[in-house]
């Protein structure tokens, strides 16, 4: 897919890996929608670029349909490519699991994303063409200690990621999860400020970078899944 004058919309991108995804986006001449919880934030990360934002918080399920119609008449009732990136984190140990840890997470992290998908795919059908891209992560490969919510509500991603390629294929539609490893953002942080890069540990920049490859690759094929690692982080 050439991506130059496609709408594009892009969950959670005001920080980390969706607001870097939207500005490579947007370079290549792409129509961007950017969601996220914070305008002030969204602001701040697109002022002076040519992108259209719309602030809401995608856990919050009794709002998905709306927000959804907001944004697919602000992209003239045209979606291409949808970038589910909307995501937080929590490490627990199995003693101090909690419901409401589970919900908070998988509100965001499965529920918002699956709904909020939902809500677009008639328009990718109704085009006989789309491409959804899930970020999951490492970690919905391999469980590790204290991951049992976020490492099990990627797991879920993972799931629907592929539930989804048996749906849509016949539809034209490319479903791809993309998963990094380690990124320094801001993910995990409470204040939302994100770290400064570190020689040997990924970067947003090359998350952006695999996510573009994996939409511009011709419409004929698709990358299934994709995990992204740092070469040496050690």
């Amino acid at each position: 897919m050439n991506v130059k004058g496609k709408h594009i919309i892009v969950t959670g991108g005001s920080l980390g890996i969706g607001k870097e995804t939207a500005k490579h986006l947007i370079e290549k001449g792409a129509r961007v929608l950017v969601t996220g919880r914070s305008q002030e934030r969204l602001n701040e990360a697109f002022n002076g670029r040519e992108c259209q934002t719309i602030a809401f918080d995608i856990g919050d399920s009794s709002n998905i349909q709306e927000n959804a119609k907001n944004c697919l008449e602000k992209l003239g009732g045209q979606v291409d490519v949808l970038i589910n990136n909307a995501g937080i984190g929590e490490r627990r140990p199995i003693e101090e699991l909690t419901i409401d840890s589970f919900l908070k997470v998988f509100n965001v992290n499965v529920f918002g994303l699956a709904l909020f998908t939902k809500e677009l795919v008639p328009v990718m059908k109704a085009q006989n063409s789309g491409t959804i891209i899930n970020i999951g992560s490492t970690a919905s490969l391999k469980g590790y200690q204290t991951g049992s919510i976020y490492a099990s509500s990627k797991f879920a991603v993972r799931c629907l990621t592929q539930c989804w390629q048996a749906e849509l294929r016949p539809h034209n539609i490319r479903v791809c999860q993309i998963n990094p490893s380690e990124v320094t953002t801001a993910f995990g942080s409470q204040d939302r400020i994100e770290r400064d890069e570190v020689h040997n540990k990924l970067t947003s920049k090359e998350i952006a970078h695999a996510i573009a490859s994996a939409i511009e690759m011709d419409d004929r094929g698709f990358i299934n899944e994709l995990n992204v690692w740092a070469t040496n982080p050690f």
